[in-house]
């Protein structure tokens, strides 16, 4: 499996996660929160796999809470079909 396979079903996989979140009532701005939780878990315990989970990654590392929120959020809708 190339790279950006594992980028489109990572994309895929956070896609259903904030598809089911909806489909359960969650709010967009819950669904956001939930998106920060995980971001900074896997900042702190995974090593990114390809170069766009690095740049996410490393915005997340420089980012203050604002940003993360903003960035938790925009990532929640680039999956968002």
């Amino acid at each position: 499996m190339s790279k950006m396979d594992d980028w489109d079903a990572w994309k895929e996989t956070l896609g259903k996660a904030v598809n089911l979140g909806k489909t359960v009532g969650m709010s967009d701005h819950t669904i956001t929160n939930v998106a920060e939780n995980i971001g900074t878990f896997l900042s702190g315990t995974m090593d990114p796999r390809n170069k766009e989970e690095r740049l996410l990654k490393e915005l997340w590392d420089v980012s203050d809470e604002n940003d993360r929120h903003t960035l938790a959020k925009l990532v929640t809708k680039i999956t968002d079909k």
